[in-house]
């Protein structure tokens, strides 16, 4: 079971709480993460990553462990502690400004 933490306006569009569980099947990575979590929640489709090329979104990042994993490919496996459970992903929004 993997944890994830949303942030307030996709809890808001999923109705959702602020952390959903979701059953991953084989390397939990981002892209699995996140194709099971648009699967439970069809609406969030097209707002953590594109509908067409699947990259992530400007101005929307993805923590685990505490490390930002943004940048990794979308395939790259994700830490032990967020494969069993013990750590959460996090899909956090990005602040821009000067």
């Amino acid at each position: 079971m993997i944890r994830v933490v949303l942030p307030q306006h996709l809890q808001t569009l999923a109705g959702a709480a602020s952390e959903v569980k979701l059953d991953v099947e084989g390397s939990v990575t981002q892209r699995a993460i996140l194709d099971a979590l648009e699967a439970r929640y069809p609406m969030l489709r097209g707002t953590v990553r594109d509908h067409v090329t699947q990259r992530r979104r400007p101005l929307v990042r993805f923590f685990a462990c505490a490390k930002d994993v943004s940048h990794l490919s979308p395939d790259t496996p994700l830490p032990p502690a967020v494969a069993c459970g013990a750590e959460p992903f996090l899909i956090v929004g990005a602040i821009a400004g000067g």
